[in-house]
């Protein structure tokens, strides 16, 4: 063989060595990728609020270690409010919290419903959204009523025991014109009219039904105004409304006019942006007490749309505002940033920290989406960011929950080889009624199980817990409420987002083995 022979030879060594190279790259990709399995993720997600359901439990139950609780809410009242969620691990049903569980379970299906149809789990998110507006519609007895809790904390928190043996205070507490609750009223309203776009196409008559209630109670809420937590005493050591009412009639009117295109929804957010805070808060948090955020990101679509444009000074400066939130999610805003643990953590607060990471993991996914399809970037002080730079934030934090983090641990219940096992919650910690249908009292739960160190004998699967310190730091123990009591309102915001990294994943995987075969 000549010397140019050897030559060629050797360049076609190289160039085989490279392909193989370039192949073994593409396949460590691959095994990256699939590192979690969104689809799962989406599914445990959505068993989580049946384990939550209050009332007569239907046929299709699949967590079978509930049974039928709740049945004479309302009965001392003479009002139906048997049905709607726990708010977390006990027993009261928190109309707030409830109401803002059910606005983003539908905006997650409003901006992912394909990919949730796609991964198989539509008709278990529509489920979930029809028990909350189920109850709400029963707790709206009348235009200027609206029921907001049953039960109490107090007495709740007494006990130990299974929803199904509860022996503790049934009580409802109701707003109304003289006792105003604009925030819950404004909150509800925001679910119901999020809920109508939801069912507009499988269900239009209940759809209707729902922006009817949608209307009368933003209406409620605005003429009589005041905050929930001073007509309904109880609520202030759990739920109080620290951000006030202005927010959540913000929030309601954007929900109505993007459910009904109403010019009048529209005028208010407008006339209203700077006597209610829209343009005036720079908000660090998305909860279900601030909805700043929410608003502002919302308001920023419409502009994005290139509607409304004879509104675009004000809109400009909501989007403003959305960004200054963005921007300080992702460490770009000079020293206004929400703080990270060292393991890359979102961290707000030390209760239940993760409610922030999994709004923040919402609204970062949904805006990428929005700047991508608006062709356009985020403009921090720190720098410009990309949709795609944003998308993998908000995967770091949702990845962070599923696993990658100092602890190696899930802090999705259920979900991955080590999960929490003692989360703080009544009806989990105790042995199912299934299998012991014996009445447990008041305090007996506090005797034989609250105490134990054995993981609970029925495994909360979906929920999110409260989740690690700003040091990465969780201790899995049920009297450690601050990091293992589970949320409605935790998890509801991660059910769009989990669909939406199953669609990427599957675009990713589909793209690899694309190159692959070409090899």
């Amino acid at each position: 063989m000549g010397r140019e022979e050897n030559h060629c030879y050797g360049l076609k060594l190289i160039t085989v060595s490279r392909k193989w190279f370039h192949l073994l790259l593409l396949l460590s990709i691959l095994v990256t990728v699939q590192a979690f399995d969104y689809k799962d993720a989406l599914t445990k997600s959505l068993f989580y609020f049946e384990s939550q359901r209050s009332g007569r439990l239907p046929y299709n139950q699949r967590v079978t270690w509930r049974d039928h609780s709740g049945l004479t809410d309302g009965l001392e009242q003479g009002v139906d409010l048997v049905g709607g969620y726990y708010d977390a691990g006990d027993h009261v049903k928190f109309g707030l919290p409830m109401a803002f569980t059910v606005t983003m379970l539908s905006w997650g299906v409003i901006e992912y419903g394909e990919q949730i149809a796609a991964a198989g789990e539509l008709k278990h998110a529509l489920e979930a959204i029809k028990w909350g507006t189920d109850y709400f519609i029963k707790a709206h007895t009348n235009p200027n009523v609206l029921w907001a809790e049953v039960g109490d904390g107090d007495t709740d928190h007494y006990c130990w025991q299974r929803p199904e043996d509860m022996t503790t205070s049934r009580q409802a507490y109701k707003i109304n014109e003289n006792n105003p609750g604009s925030d819950l009223a404004g909150e509800t309203a925001a679910a119901m009219a999020a809920a109508s776009i939801v069912f507009k196409q499988s269900n239009p008559h209940y759809s209707h039904l729902l922006l009817h209630h949608a209307q009368e109670l933003f209406e409620f809420g605005d003429k009589f105004r005041g905050k929930y937590d001073t007509s309904i005493g109880v609520v202030k050591s759990y739920y109080a409304s620290v951000s006030g009412y202005m927010d959540e009639l913000l929030w309601a009117a954007l929900w109505l006019y993007k459910a009904t295109d109403r010019e009048d929804y529209l005028k208010y957010v407008i006339n209203n942006a700077n006597g209610f805070g829209g343009i005036g808060w720079a908000i660090t948090e998305f909860s279900w007490d601030v909805k700043y955020a929410g608003v502002q990101i919302l308001a920023s679509k419409f502009l994005m749309d290139g509607k409304n444009m004879e509104h675009s000074d004000i809109l400009e400066q909501y989007r403003s505002k959305a960004e200054y939130y963005l921007c300080a999610c992702l460490n770009k805003n000079n020293e206004s940033n929400v703080d990270r643990s060292p393991g890359g953590l979102l961290y707000v607060r030390q209760w239940n920290n993760m409610q922030y990471v999994s709004t923040a993991a919402f609204l970062l996914t949904i805006y990428s989406d929005y700047l991508k399809s608006a062709n356009q970037k985020l403009h921090c002080k720190e720098g410009i960011v990309d949709a795609q730079e944003m998308l993998i934030f908000a995967k770091s934090q949702v990845d962070y929950i599923l696993g990658s983090n100092p602890m190696s641990t899930s802090y999705l219940v259920g979900f991955g080889s080590k999960y929490p096992k003692r989360v703080h919650h009544r009806g989990a910690s105790v042995v199912s009624y299934k299998e012991c249908k014996g009445f447990i009292g008041c305090t007996q739960g506090y005797d034989n199980w609250y105490g134990s160190k054995d993981p609970n004998p029925n495994v909360l699967v979906g929920a999110l817990v409260g989740g690690p310190d700003n040091q990465d730091d969780f201790t899995d123990d049920r009297g450690n409420y601050m990091q293992t009591e589970a949320c409605t309102y935790n998890t509801a915001p991660l059910v769009g987002v989990f669909a939406k990294f199953h669609q990427v994943e599957a675009e990713n995987l589909s793209q690899l083995q694309s190159l692959v075969t070409s090899y």
